[in-house]
């Protein structure tokens, strides 16, 4: 096998069915409010999260003809401290093994990965998931009070 030939249709078929298998098997998993499967775009799915940093959040996964694609959406653009913000981010994106900090549409940060379709099982999944939980706990705190630190009161103030 030819490991930078493109997946074969039933190796692509396989991957489906590993992603829509794990999907169905989430309704069990605490953090998991819903899976819902977008009409509008062909294999393509969200996981809506119940976080604790962040309440609530969806992680996107679309399958594509080569690889699985995952995001979520994280927070807007920062309102000041842009630098620090930016760096805080990019230090953190060293840490990530699946997944990166990305900047969207209007500047909007994302958390993004990508996987190919014949690594795609159970195993990988829920490590998927469990990294893009863990880094939105981890970091969307602090980003938020450097991006966004005029609308947090002083930790000295009373």
């Amino acid at each position: 096998m030819d490991e930078f030939a493109p997946p074969s249709n039933d190796e692509r078929a396989g991957a489906l069915a590993a992603l829509t298998d794990w999907l169905s098997g989430l309704e069990d998993n605490p953090v998991v409010a819903a899976v819902v499967e977008d009409t509008e775009a062909i294999d393509r799915w969200f996981v809506r999260v119940n976080g604790e940093a962040k309440d609530v959040y969806s992680v996107w996964f679309e399958l594509g003809q080569r690889t699985l694609a995952y995001e979520t959406y994280v927070m807007p653009a920062p309102e000041e401290n842009h630098a620090a913000f930016y760096e805080q981010l990019l230090v953190r994106n060293d840490s990530f093994r699946e997944l990166a900090f990305t900047i969207g549409s209007e500047h909007a940060v994302f958390l993004k990965g990508r996987v190919d379709l014949r690594h795609v099982e159970e195993e990988a999944l829920d490590r998927i998931l469990g990294s893009v939980y863990a880094a939105v706990e981890l970091c969307f705190q602090p980003a938020l009070r450097v991006g966004f630190a005029s609308r947090f009161p002083a930790e000295n103030e009373s």
